[in-house]
């Protein structure tokens, strides 16, 4: 072969292995680039924003938690949300928690959610800043519609991965009537957790389950039972309260109050146990006269350990007397608060020397909700609002949640679904008076978390949008057909700061947890995850 022949036979071979090596190179490299756009399919806006997961300001974790350990919550973990809802109260009140966003500049949402599948959760806790308690498998949903029992699970704060998981039920080896749970974290870090008829000390560190006891039912069936409601006094005597299940009753889940008593059954009256924190050891029960479905609280009245309880049809105060071991009603305190139509009275809320309470707990067809704040000093001195004004013909009033209070400012939040609206309430705290200050039109089944220091207070709405916006609520809300996002609104006023996009349902009656670092958890059990969300103002993501 000639040379020049030769020459050309090279230069062909090499450019074949140039163009072997391009393709193995930039062939990967637009494989990669595919692929890492389908990852990005279906993904919100926000959580595109975002673009993995979110720590939030680790500047301001020490910061917050000697905050957090600078307010007095005896009994509890001191956390940002040691107890399921702030405190032995159940305020509602985070004040260490950080609003990251601007208040009176664009903001923009990023959301992380969680990889890790959490079936049917409910309610998220914060420990340490790192680490989140997550409860879950006891909501029931179209896809799952018989859970098999909760679990708790811990997670990294930050990535939402598992780091454990403990199952601690199955009803279809029990037979229990699963229905929402919720946790605390008591001061020794230990967990306390409550279902059915059971409860039991669980190891924060690894899961494990270091005491159980089963609780005592009163008149109530065991099978129709969910002990529910925990709440630690500032002895630190856990005193629990069950929730109950119409007689007859066979469905599962919290809402199978609601529906089977729409249906005309029955509910058995509702027991309060006393227990040994560290035993688990019941000190005593008191059986009360009627269904408490709703959670109490607990605060002092006059140096006595003082538990205040919405009902079916009155709302009570009992003690706890901790040198004795004894429960009590309190015969002096006794009120009716509900109006014709009107249903349970959902957990109080602590306004200084008043308790509120917002009736229309199970929903009514023919009155509609109403704040009403009691004196606790003498329970015939009571006013009365309605910040929604009389119910229609053909309208639904549903207020599950307990309403928002932040005794610093005296103001209450009132939310009810049905009528597709919440309002904020000034109360005068000498007369007790109380005057509709704004009205939202803003649909949301859950709490009204605020945070931030009393004079820049941030309210954290959920609101949801139907997927057919001509659907009776009530058919929407049953059957999870619509979703739902979470709007930072100027508490004083109402006015929207900042609003996430719309993901799925938040669990119902759940909570928006804020977390450190400015963070905030959104629980969805339809779409089995959570989201971690942070507010940033607009150009500190744009660069500007």
């Amino acid at each position: 072969m000639k040379r020049s022949g030769s020459f050309k036979l090279a230069g062909l071979v090499i450019i074949a292995i140039l163009l072997v090596a391009g393709y193995r190179l930039f062939g990967t490299f637009i494989g990669a680039k595919v692929e890492h756009r389908i990852e990005k399919v279906g993904l919100s806006a926000n959580e595109l924003a975002a673009g993995g997961p979110l720590a939030g300001d680790v500047g301001l974790y020490a910061k917050e938690l000697a905050c957090q350990q600078n307010i007095m919550t005896p009994g509890y973990y001191s956390s940002l949300n040691g107890a399921e809802i702030s405190d032995s109260e159940r305020s509602g009140l985070f004040p260490c928690a950080t609003f990251l966003g601007s208040s009176d500049g664009a903001n923009r949402v990023l959301a992380w959610r969680s990889p890790a599948i959490y079936d049917g959760i409910s309610y998220i806790n914060n420990g340490k800043p790192g680490d989140l308690y997550i409860v879950g498998g006891e909501y029931p949903t179209l896809a799952n519609p018989v859970p098999v029992g909760p679990w708790m699970a811990k997670a990294d704060a930050a990535t939402g991965k598992e780091i454990w998981r403990t199952y601690l039920d199955n009803l279809n080896a029990s037979g229990h009537w699963i229905a929402n749970a919720n946790l605390n974290l008591l001061d020794n870090g230990k967990i306390v957790f409550s279902w059915a008829n059971q409860v039991v000390l669980i190891d924060p560190v690894d899961g494990s389950i270091v005491n159980h006891n089963t609780l005592p039912t009163g008149e109530a069936p065991v099978g129709d039972t969910n002990f529910k409601h925990v709440t630690v006094a500032p002895d630190r005597t856990l005193i629990l309260k069950d929730q109950t299940r119409p007689l007859g009753c066979e469905e599962q889940g919290t809402m199978a109050i609601i529906s089977c008593t729409e249906k005309g059954m029955k509910q058995p009256n509702s027991v309060l146990v006393a227990l040994n924190p560290d035993t688990l050891q019941v000190l005593d029960m008191l059986q009360l006269p009627e269904p408490a479905s709703s959670p109490h609280i607990i605060t002092m009245y006059e140096n006595k350990i003082a538990i205040y309880i919405g009902m079916n049809t009155s709302a009570r105060r009992y003690f706890w007397n901790p040198e004795v071991k004894k429960l009590s009603a309190d015969e002096s305190w006794v009120i009716y608060p509900m109006q014709k139509g009107q249903t349970t009275a959902t957990a109080p809320t602590m306004m200084g020397q008043w308790v509120a309470f917002q009736l229309n707990g199970a929903g009514s067809s023919t009155a509609s909700s109403s704040i009403l704040v009691a004196d606790t000093r003498d329970a015939k001195r009571m006013k009365i609002v309605f910040p929604f004004g009389q119910l229609k013909p053909g309208e639904w009033s549903f207020a599950p949640p307990k309403c928002g209070g932040d005794p610093e400012n005296h103001m209450i939040y009132s939310a009810d679904m049905g009528m597709r609206k919440v309002a904020g309430i000034k109360l005068d705290p000498d007369s007790g008076e109380l005057k509709t200050l704004f009205v939202l039109d803003n649909v949301t089944t859950t709490f009204q978390p605020l945070i931030g220091p009393k004079d820049n207070r941030v309210l954290l709405l959920t609101n949801m949008k139907q997927n057919v916006e001509k659907e009776p609520i009530k058919a929407a809300l049953f059957t999870a057909n619509y979703k739902e996002q979470l709007t930072w609104r100027n508490a004083a006023t109402g006015e929207i700061i900042a609003q996430s996009d719309f993901f799925e349902p938040l669990t119902i009656n759940s909570l928006t947890t804020p977390g450190f670092g400015g963070r905030v958890y959104f629980p969805t059990a339809v779409g089995k995850s959570f989201y971690a969300l942070q507010v940033v103002p607009d150009a500190a993501v744009s660069g500007k």
